[in-house]
């Protein structure tokens, strides 16, 4: 087909797609959203309550309405959306907006120079790795913790924790926020969690733990995964978005140690960007091995398949799939 034929919208569509990121980063520092917690408001009464400018203010307004963030009730007034009430107004449980606060100082930055990293197959900065990863993460886990706690929740319901009637041991992997084990500890006073990561991301673990009242049941052990002792005889192992940092060959490593550390029967339960058999989809899995590019040296996204295989020359059986959890791809989960 000639090209003077085709409609260049598919292209064009991408042009200004780092816009909305930061559109949302500068409404929560701003505390737009807050300020709209109460009901409707003017340009004018928010530029007021923010210090910003009315200009300002008025034309980002009208472009989180164009992101169907906010609303227009009536002439001169805007006002939340459900999805903005319930995620980026600051003290709601599945609060988001921290995660956009770091879109223009972490993460954009780094993508800025993805010719040269796509040239080199080297990253812009090595997050898997302790040295700058501590660095990363200790600001950023906490903010996410939303993003994996209503899958968490969930995997406890699945696997019948609520029910349990003796010890349940949780191996929380590359703990983080501990949003996994945490919320696994919420749900039965009979889980017990080890939670394993580096000496200077635990502390935030730590912190949530203790926030959500089931810090006495956990136990810390800090260091590289490849490194330290994880024990044995756990009936739970939760991988929450690893894999896709590790890489092909540490996952491959990381999931036989995780079967030795398990009890016969143990469930290992993995969270990840999944992507298909043929890499065609989906695009946020895709574009997240991209981000991977960026970040990691060795990252990237898997597809079940992929996964599942890895899975049974560790020696797990039964890889499945769970679909009915509110999370980006479904967990996988595999039985020893």
């Amino acid at each position: 087909m000639p090209s003077s034929h085709l409609n260049p919208e598919k292209v064009l569509q991408y042009s200004f797609a780092y816009a909305p990121p930061l559109m949302i980063e500068a409404a929560v520092r701003l505390n737009l959203f807050d300020a709209l917690a109460g009901g409707p408001k003017s340009a004018d009464d928010l530029a007021t309550t923010t210090g910003a400018s009315v200009r300002g203010v008025r034309i980002l307004l009208n472009g989180l309405v164009g992101l169907e963030l906010l609303t227009r009730p009536k002439p001169g007034q805007y006002a939340l959306t459900a999805e903005a009430e319930a995620f980026l107004v600051r003290g709601r449980p599945m609060y988001l907006g921290g995660f956009f606060r770091h879109a223009s100082s972490h993460l954009i930055p780094k993508w800025l120079g993805l010719t040269d990293v796509v040239r080199t197959g080297k990253p812009a900065r090595a997050v898997n790795a302790e040295g700058d990863g501590v660095a990363f993460f200790e600001q950023f886990v906490e903010d996410i913790f939303p993003l994996s706690r209503q899958a968490a929740m969930g995997l406890a319901d699945h696997l019948k924790l609520p029910s349990a009637t003796s010890p349940v041991s949780v191996l929380d992997l590359a703990a983080g926020s501990g949003v996994w084990g945490v919320s696994l500890a919420e749900k039965s006073k009979q889980v017990r969690v080890t939670a394993v990561d580096w000496p200077g991301v635990l502390p935030v673990t730590k912190r949530v733990a203790e926030r959500h009242g089931v810090a006495d049941r956990f136990a810390y052990v800090a260091g590289d995964l490849a490194e330290v002792d994880f024990g044995t005889g756990h009936q739970i192992a939760a991988l929450g978005h690893i894999l896709h940092s590790e890489g092909l060959e540490r996952s491959k490593a990381l999931l036989k140690k995780t079967f030795a550390a398990l009890a016969p029967g143990g469930t290992i339960a993995i969270a990840e960007w999944l992507v298909n058999d043929n890499r065609s989809g989906p695009p946020p899995a895709l574009t997240f091995a991209v981000n991977m590019l960026v970040n990691t040296e060795h990252g990237d996204t898997f597809s079940f398949a992929e996964i599942s295989r890895w899975l049974t020359a560790a020696g797990f059986v039964n890889a499945r799939l769970v679909e009915e959890l509110p999370c980006p791809s479904p967990l996988i989960l595999a039985t020893k």
